[in-house]
């Protein structure tokens, strides 16, 4: 852009002085020849060099003129083009080459929001053909733009209540607000997004003889009172609460999901996904991470609700994709946790959220207090996940450590911070 502008600038300016010298020789001569061109008197030959002058002045001031406009217009143009750059498409990352036996046609509902768009990134990556559904409440197209305009792409405006016709060979069933303050928006809703828009996805997957994996989540435990949370633990569950909606239509989405498996034959996988940071979380989530990343970084008050003696276990979100295609490619059908339990300090495989805020505290700087906040209605005390079974049946577990994600995930924030003040 740039240099399209100085090359226009030198245009003006050198067709400015090409017109100067022509008018020049044109008044100098004046069409006759040299020697009939004779002034009679010193006089004379001062009045026409004095108007001689005058012009070349005039014409001079006119090219100054128009060059000042000339750069007033080019700085307006710069000032419109401001971030043009940044917007100029950018080559699709790279993508291995699969033949038609090994390519999979995959779908991917949800799959703009946090987890779904690097789940994606991972599916494209490796080759295959990628088709996301979202209805961007939650989910943003942002996440997903590098992506678009590729041939092995597709991405779909529809919300997964109402019924969906595409033909695909597996399905990751991603689609539901998760964080307390999205779901807790429109409860109703809620609860369709993860009944009806099962029924959907189980019902295509029955159709086309597909695969699906079902994104449960660790709310099915409620405030559990066995600690580590197994999958053959079955929870302690407010069903009239104000998570409700999202923790009961999560183990119903898990019932029906189990009904279509036995009674349908659909290969079903579910895995149960604990707490997960990284990239492209909702900066206003209202989930732990990111409202004491945000606070830390504006030098706000972090705030802790009740004492601070809740129990949590983070991974990271690349570990949690690892986790998501680990299930799918297996034969295991029964539900999988998927979450960090890794140990912290000696003896101690969680952390107590007072001394989550002090580690963020400690990565981002800054001035911030701990302080303490009234308590959350139905806020878990003790959260932390028994990874036997992907262990034993997934040959997976965490590898990114807890202060390395928390490092990623705070340059994150920091960057979309720096974003929204210069659209301010």
């Amino acid at each position: 852009m740039l240099i399209r502008i100085n090359v226009l600038l030198a245009l003006i300016i050198g067709s400015g002085l090409l017109s100067l010298g022509i008018i020049y020789c044109l008044r100098s001569n004046n069409g006759t020849p040299k020697q009939e061109f004779q002034l009679s008197n010193n006089k004379e030959f001062q009045l026409f060099g004095s108007a001689e002058s005058e012009f070349n002045i005039n014409l001079i001031n006119k090219l100054k003129n128009d060059l000042a406009i000339a750069n007033e217009k080019i700085e307006q143009l710069e000032s419109k083009m401001q971030g043009f750059d940044e917007r100029i498409r950018k080559p699709y990352p790279n993508v291995k080459y699969l033949n038609y036996r090994s390519k999979k046609r995959i779908l991917v509902t949800g799959g703009a929001g946090f987890v779904g768009s690097h789940l994606v990134d991972r599916l494209m990556k490796d080759g295959h053909d990628i088709t996301v559904v979202d209805n961007f409440f939650t989910g943003v197209k942002a996440n997903v733009e590098q992506w678009i305009g590729h041939a092995n792409f597709e991405l779909i405006h529809q919300d997964i209540v109402n019924p969906l016709f595409v033909e695909v060979d597996e399905i990751y069933h991603l689609a539901s607000p998760a964080s307390p303050p999205h779901y807790m928006f429109n409860p109703v809703k809620t609860i369709k997004t993860n009944t009806i828009g099962t029924i959907n996805m189980l019902g295509l997957a029955k159709r086309v003889g597909a695969k699906v994996l079902i994104a449960s989540t660790s709310e099915v435990y409620g405030d559990p009172e066995v600690h580590p949370q197994p999958e053959t633990y079955w929870g302690h569950v407010n069903p009239i609460g104000p998570r409700a909606c999202y923790d009961e239509g999560k183990r119903v989405s898990e019932t029906l999901s189990y009904a279509y498996a036995k009674h349908e034959k659909v290969s079903v996988r579910v895995a149960r996904i604990f707490n997960t940071h990284g990239p492209r979380m909702h900066m206003n989530d209202g989930r732990v991470v990111s409202n004491f990343i945000l606070q830390a970084l504006r030098n706000e008050p972090i705030t802790v609700y009740g004492r601070g003696n809740q129990t949590r276990s983070f991974q990271y979100v690349s570990d949690l994709v690892n986790g998501l295609i680990a299930l799918m490619d297996s034969n295991y059908t029964q539900p999988v946790n998927l979450g960090n339990p890794t140990e912290h300090t000696i003896n101690v495989y969680y952390l107590y959220i007072t001394e989550f805020a002090v580690i963020i505290k400690g990565l981002v700087g800054g001035k911030s207090k701990v302080i303490t906040t009234p308590a959350v209605e139905d806020d878990p005390q003790r959260r932390k996940p028994d990874i036997t079974r992907a262990m034993t049946y997934l040959n997976w577990k965490p590898k990114v450590g807890l202060k390395e994600g928390l490092k990623m995930t705070i340059d994150y924030f920091k960057q979309e911070i720096k974003k929204s003040q210069k659209n301010v």
